[in-house]
């Protein structure tokens, strides 16, 4: 079972990226519409509350070596990602604080709740 689906209930959208473009409006249908914050971004340029958590999770789907942590969450407060749980070793670790920074919007990375099990 993928991130994605572990943590949202939900498999990975058609076309999502890790760090999309944010949605452009149309001027004449959304005059004076404010651009998406990137730490609401979702998979698509669109809004989404917990944009930031989802594609951090999509960024751990995307990579093959992650796909047996199943001790660790994602969430987000603003900007900063918070993971929660246990890893198996403090490199898995720095790998994930890595991709997590990688993702557009992101603008710390909280481990203070993660175990490392190793």
């Amino acid at each position: 079972m993928g991130w994605l689906q572990r943590l949202f209930g939900m498999e990975k959208p058609e076309d999502a990226q890790v760090n999309p473009e944010p949605t452009s409006y149309d001027a004449s249908a959304a005059a004076g519409a404010e651009a998406v914050p990137p730490e609401r971004m979702g998979f698509n340029g669109e809004y989404d509350q917990s944009g930031l958590a989802k594609r951090v999770a999509l960024a751990f789907d995307e990579d093959g070596s992650l796909d047996d942590i199943n001790n660790l969450y994602v969430a987000q407060t603003g900007g900063t990602v918070v993971l929660k749980g246990s890893v198996p070793s403090q490199d898995i670790l720095n790998q994930m604080v890595s991709i997590a920074q990688g993702v557009q919007g992101a603008t710390d990375v909280n481990t203070d709740q993660v175990t490392v099990d190793g």
